[in-house]
């Protein structure tokens, strides 16, 4: 645990609701990061959130420190997605196209670049979003939040040798999609790779 969240973490055990607020605003960003990516929805994104922190508080009693505090986070909010994904699934029967703003606004960095870098990542974020949850939240957890294994078995309630499966099969239909390629073995490239 870095040591600004130590003593942070310590105070808010002891119940100092400050020192909880202040570790919100510390970790709220990363959070809101992993919700998102895990629901592809801003609004269940923040609810998960809402949710993860609420839960986060009742349960710091609880929390012995054996992991970083933003370990500690990120297993509650990965929780709290799966259990927001599965509510969903359950009510919502036609998915809405989600389109995806992550464009740089950086006015230091080069435009052209910065275009290029966004459409990159839209074309990552699509077809992340394509992916089944369960695949999705496996991939997300391993190659963005660098997980264990054993980590993602535990948060996804699986084994760690499914979780290694599940991790296998979502990077490869990524790359399905990400690098489409003719029956030759040749990659479709320009405007026949966005028809695939």
């Amino acid at each position: 645990m870095s040591p600004d969240l130590t003593g942070l973490v310590t105070a808010a055990r002891a119940g100092d609701r400050s020192a909880f607020d202040e570790l919100v605003k510390a970790t709220y960003t990363d959070m809101y990061t992993l919700a998102y990516r895990l629901t592809g929805n801003e609004e269940d994104a923040r609810d998960v959130v809402q949710d993860a922190y609420l839960r986060a508080y009742r349960g710091l009693k609880r929390f012995r420190g054996d992991a970083r505090f933003t370990t500690w986070m990120y297993r509650i909010t990965a929780n709290c997605a799966s259990t927001a994904l599965a509510k969903r699934s359950r009510t919502r029967h036609d998915e809405l196209d989600e389109e995806f703003d992550l464009v740089d606004v950086n006015p230091d960095h080069d435009p052209q670049r910065q275009a290029e870098l966004a459409f990159e990542r839209d074309g990552i974020a699509r077809a992340l979003q394509e992916l089944p949850p369960k695949l999705r939240a496996v991939i997300v957890l391993r190659d963005v939040y660098d997980l264990p294994h054993e980590s993602i078995a535990v948060e996804l309630g699986i084994t760690e040798a499914a979780a290694k499966v599940r991790l296998h099969r979502a990077r490869r239909k990524l790359r399905e999609r990400l690098f489409p390629q003719r029956s030759d073995g040749s990659l479709i490239e320009g405007d026949d790779a966005h028809a695939v």
